[in-house]
């Protein structure tokens, strides 16, 4: 039940929306105490208006939530923390709790009750509850219920005012609407076509030079001495302690993985949900004219304008908890997918509607479930793994180096040979444990670190510990012309297809410039694709980035040069233009719902920080140190 309502209060737009509360709330915090308590009650934490959050709803809180956010921190046990720190904490899961606050007095001082009824189904939709029959089951409810240490009423109490939060705040989020006019510019902006016409100069397709006369491959060799010497290396041993490393020896039981599949009931076994096109009215006659007009046109833009004044939104992934009607969530869920319903009456008017997409239910079963809890736990678990085993490392280094580290830590060792580029002495990249800035860092440390000094545990990037032991330094040392003369052929030869490759595309770019147009090309080692189409909306990956990133600032005729590590390009756009329609009707409207759900989150963002100003809380800081001696913490509020 926990996890499901942390899930909609903190993964749903109303849980980021509450988010930028906590945010604001906690960046001023501080500044005056937001007036507190004029008594020293430590019953109550906070007052918004009429609301009371009680004290043991936030030890409850921090019982419940301080072990995950100390997890994330990198510290397995939250008694470990400073006070200062734990009363932090304390403070942002209070901020969490005063924006649910403030919400529900807002909706208590604008009379909105949730009915029974309403309470009643949610706990019956609700995955968690349900038997193997699909159906609320109540010896199942009563033992979730008794898991978790919560009363009926409490979960009821707290499915209602999830219910409230809602009602409340949907309305405005469903309600916001894009106007034609500004969606017009933007799918225009964003499908305005480029028609391009690309040259590729490939250098390996360029044709081999036979090797030069020794005069030339001498010269060759003396201006480019670093290209034929045999590179520093050095012999080092080498321990990396990581999240990575220490994931697999990181063991989970299966009673644990069962309780966390139940816990996440609603992850592994989703409902029937059904993706919907509604459109309401308050006449029968208005109704039928959508659905009339639904029929003729087929395409949802002239359902939604039949009517002026009705009210439409696409709902995707409706379940049946979200529908407030109990007429019309029986002919939503009943009716064939694609076709266009209604007039149906409902308690809030007449409605015609259409099924787009039904995503029936389905369930993962515990054994299918099983490996990827423990991926999830291990990713979860092995920061604080790591910094758990961090200090057993440094005391194996400490007491015999690097030759005995304990195989349970879960700490990986290596030795070899390696250039300052990671390389072996063939070349090929070393087998380090490691990869990105922490395979660097290592690199970096086996050659700054002297032969011979003791390894130390050192702190390396994103959590993770390394120690290195170079045991022995073969110094860089240069070739004779004659050792490395093979080399110099190649390489002479290869810079000679390049400088080939480079010639032939600038005098192609110069005339396509001074022609605004690429002619065919008979050239060996080069290849040209014409009428390539781009546009922001579809970049096209046909065109290499270095060529896309000038493209959609050209105009008609302009050429472009640009090259990557192997391949020069010339590019020419030929056209430029809207295509008409600019994009599909689907599109359209996919756009148009994206837009109005981002100026509903607007919206919503505005009317909870407007609440946050209107609703102040009371805060006592008192009941905050009593809350965390309550959940079994120490520390102090301050």
């Amino acid at each position: 039940m926990i996890s499901y309502l942390r899930r909609v209060l903190v993964e749903s737009w109303l849980g980021r929306v509450i988010a930028i509360v906590i945010f604001l709330a906690f960046v001023g915090w501080g500044i005056g105490d937001v007036i507190g308590f004029m008594s020293e009650e430590t019953d109550v934490v906070a007052r918004v208006g009429q609301h009371r959050i009680a004290t043991r709803e936030l030890a409850m809180a921090l019982r419940s939530e301080m072990p995950t956010i100390t997890q994330q921190m990198g510290i397995k046990d939250p008694s470990a923390m400073s006070p200062i720190m734990q009363g932090q904490i304390a403070h942002q899961i209070l901020q969490r709790l005063i924006a649910q606050a403030e919400l529900l007095e807002a909706a208590r001082q604008l009379k909105i009750m949730v009915p029974d009824s309403a309470i009643r189904e949610e706990v019956f939709s609700l995955p968690y509850f349900k038997g193997p029959t699909g159906q609320f089951d109540r010896s199942i409810f009563n033992q979730r219920l008794s898991a978790q240490g919560l009363s009926e009423q409490q979960v009821l109490d707290m499915i209602r005012d999830d219910l409230t939060v809602r009602t409340l705040l949907q309305p405005m989020a469903q309600g916001a609407s894009v106007s034609t006019t500004l969606l017009n510019t933007l799918v225009n902006y964003g499908a305005k076509t480029r028609l391009v016409d690309l040259i590729s100069i490939p250098v390996a397709a360029q044709p081999a030079l036979p090797a030069p006369d020794n005069a030339t491959l001498q010269r060759y060799y003396a201006n480019h001495p670093w290209q034929f010497s045999t590179p520093e290396l050095r012999h080092a041993r080498i321990v990396v302690l990581s999240a990575q490393t220490v994931a697999d020896t990181i063991s989970m039981d299966d009673a644990q993985l069962k309780r966390v599949y139940d816990e996440q009931s609603s992850r592994y076994n989703v409902p029937e949900t059904r993706d919907v096109q509604l459109i309401t009215t308050s006449t029968q006659a208005d109704a039928q004219k959508i659905v009339d007009a639904w029929h003729l046109k087929g395409d949802w833009q002239s359902a939604q304008a039949a009517v002026k004044g009705a009210a439409s939104v696409d709902m995707p992934g409706a379940r049946p908890a979200t529908i407030p009607s109990d007429i019309l969530k029986q002919a939503l869920f009943q009716a064939p997918q694609g076709q266009i319903m209604g007039p149906v009456k409902t308690e809030m008017g007449w409605a015609a509607f259409r099924v787009t997409k039904i995503l029936p239910a389905h369930s993962t079963s515990f054994a299918d479930a099983k490996q990827d809890i423990l991926q999830q736990y291990r990713a979860a678990m092995a920061p604080s793994v790591v910094t758990e085993r961090r200090r057993q490392l440094q005391d194996a280094i400490a007491g015999k180096g690097l030759d005995a580290i304990p195989d349970t830590l879960g700490a990986v060792a290596i030795s070899g040979s390696l250039d300052a580029q990671g390389n072996t002495a063939e070349k090929q990249p070393a087998p380090i444990p490691a990869s990105g800035k922490l395979r660097d860092a290592i690199i970096h440390q086996v050659f700054a670190q002297k032969a011979g000094d003791n390894p130390i545990l050192i702190d390396g990037p994103d959590n993770s510990w390394f120690a290195v032991a170079v045991d022995s330094i073969t110094p860089a040392s240069p070739r004779t012309f004659e050792q490395a003369k093979a080399d110099v052929v190649t390489a002479w030869q290869a810079d000679a297809r390049h400088h080939a490759a480079d010639q032939k595309a600038t005098a192609l770019f110069l005339t396509a410039r001074q022609k605004g147009n690429i002619a065919d090309q008979d050239a060996s080692g080069v290849q040209i694709v014409r009428n390539i189409p781009f546009s922001f909306a579809n970049p096209n990956k046909a065109l290499p980035p270095e060529v896309a990133s000038y493209i959609a600032h050209m105009k008609a005729g302009q050429a472009v040069m640009a090259e990557n590590a192997d391949t020069f390009f010339v590019a020419v756009v030929t056209k430029v233009f809207v295509p008409n329609p600019p994009a599909s009707a689907d599109m359209m409207q996919k756009l148009k719902n994206n837009l109005a759900q981002a100026y509903g989150d607007d919206l919503a963002a505005s009317y909870v920080q407007f609440l946050n100003k209107r609703l102040p809380a009371h805060i006592n800081n008192a009941a905050i140190q009593a809350a965390l001696s309550a959940a079994g913490f120490g520390g102090t509020a301050q």
